[in-house]
């Protein structure tokens, strides 16, 4: 057997669980509406939860930063690749999000893995929820700590855990805030006295909240009156560019500079990029994110009323909604027909749920209008009339 012959045998294995994953070519800019495949369809499936990623002033700004700084940083932000726009776009973010301290990551996944590998390591203890995203999970690993999974939401599972870790040289509590499969929130007001009772620290990813919830949206975390001792966001969500930072003192900046691999062993960040994401910033946390996330909200209680006239379980909690299916073949059968319908509902399978929870995760926008609502509903219903959708008993 040749070297690579695996390659194809493990596809087809993958094929026949019905768990092969293909690309898809979006032919369009980002939006309400986007093409793929040559079809328009209503896009259910964007974390462009704020609408801004084709702004005209994201775009102004990712052009003028390129002609300021040209198309590549050069180098890592330790060697010559930390531009003047690096530094201003890290300050923007700390001063708008209220914090002493920003460090700007390539990614949300460069964030979680090199952050939470920094902080922790042999003779540490990590303890995480359950469905953390799969970055969190990563630098878990990658830390060689201790890692401690606690049940998800479950507050006694997660003190049981850091309790038995008294004799650990430090230790770190780690959750999403919103989490991305689910659209639920974790419990922050005791989990941060968890943290403070036990000694470790908290530490918040808000990749999916950062700009969409709590007050001036600035995360479920500020909504809970919490501040955690390390607060991870994305720049990819709701603010429409690309990147991540992390939220905390000067200190733990300074720290991450030395010691987050994920950050010293990479390009920085293009200026187009930053340009971007400073825009994106001043806007979600201006005027226009309040007015976009007034807009979000509304159509977050229009699907709430959808969710109660077919009977479709939980209303969702935010911007984010399961449809849970079960098996694969029914969440790609649930999905391929939306798409039949114009609308692209991506369905969702292990290993990102666990098996047998496969769906269709619905996400909304500020920028989807009543009557993407009402197809939305229709194609839920006709789902129904398919017999697609789990019995209410299962679900």
């Amino acid at each position: 057997m040749s070297a690579v012959m695996w390659f194809d045998d493990e596809l087809r294995q993958l094929e026949e669980r019905g768990l092969r994953r293909r690309l898809r070519t979006v032919e369009s800019a980002q939006g309400r509406e986007v093409v793929i495949d040559g079809r328009p369809v209503i896009n259910f499936s964007s974390n462009d939860y704020l609408g801004l990623a084709a702004h005209p002033a994201l775009v102004e700004a990712s052009q003028r930063a390129s002609r300021d700084f040209g198309a590549g940083a050069g180098a890592s932000r330790l060697i010559v690749g930390n531009l003047a726009a690096h530094d201003a776009l890290e300050q923007t973010a700390a001063r708008l999000c209220g914090a002493e301290a920003a460090c700007l990551f390539n990614s949300g996944y460069h964030a979680n893995v090199g952050t939470i590998s920094a902080l922790a390591g042999r003779g540490d203890v990590v303890v995480s929820d359950e469905l953390n995203h799969a970055s969190i999970i990563d630098g878990c690993r990658l830390s060689r700590a201790q890692v401690e999974v606690y049940r998800h939401g479950d507050v006694a599972d997660a003190e049981r855990r850091l309790a038995s870790a008294s004799g650990a040289r430090r230790r770190l509590l780690v959750t999403d805030s919103l989490f991305s499969m689910d659209g639920d929130r974790a419990p922050l007001v005791p989990l941060s006295e968890l943290a403070r009772r036990y000694d470790a620290l908290l530490y918040v990813d808000e990749a999916h909240s950062m700009g969409t919830l709590g007050p001036g949206g600035r995360g479920v975390a500020a909504e809970a009156g919490v501040v955690p001792d390390v607060t991870v966001a994305t720049l990819g969500k709701s603010f429409g560019s690309f990147g991540a930072f992390v939220l905390g003192t000067a200190s733990l900046r300074e720290f991450l500079v030395n010691r987050a691999r994920s950050l010293v062993f990479t390009t920085g960040l293009p200026p187009s990029v930053l340009g971007a994401s400073k825009a994106g910033l001043e806007l979600v946390f201006g005027d226009e994110g309040e007015r976009r996330r007034r807009q979000l909200q509304q159509n977050v209680a229009r699907l709430a009323a959808i969710v109660g006239e077919l009977h479709l379980g939980n209303a969702p909690q935010s911007q984010i909604w399961p449809l849970l299916l079960g098996s694969e073949s029914r969440a790609m059968t649930a999905s391929s027909a939306l798409f039949e319908e114009g609308l692209l509902g991506q369905g969702i399978r292990p290993p990102t749920v666990p098996e047998g929870a496969c769906r269709i995760r619905f996400t909304l926008t500020a920028t989807h209008e009543p009557g993407d609502m009402d197809r939305l509903r229709n194609g839920l219903s006709a789902l129904r009339h398919q017999g697609l959708l789990l019995h209410e008993e299962k679900r």
